[in-house]
């Protein structure tokens, strides 16, 4: 399935703007399942997205946990929580 990345603040910095790719999985295509493959192709994928820091995501401009599931031509973006004060 074609799927668009965005990312933001730090891992923006760390990964750049985004990318439209291909993301196929064995299990089922959920924005937790698209995380662990992205993390996987190289270390400052690993570190942005699964370093000892939180990430947030959103799919379609919606807030959403890993477990929501994907469809072909989705957005999913990534990025640091935000605290106000």
């Amino acid at each position: 399935m074609k799927i668009t990345v965005r990312y933001f603040a730090r891992i923006r910095e760390a990964l750049g703007p985004g990318e439209d790719l291909s993301f196929d999985t064995d299990g089922p295509a959920t924005v937790g399942a698209l995380r662990d493959w992205l993390a996987a192709r190289s270390p400052q994928h690993q570190t942005a997205l699964h370093g000892d820091r939180a990430v947030r995501a959103a799919c379609d401009q919606v807030m959403c946990d890993d477990d929501e599931a994907l469809r072909d031509g989705a957005e999913v973006a990534f990025f640091p929580p935000v605290t106000g004060g």
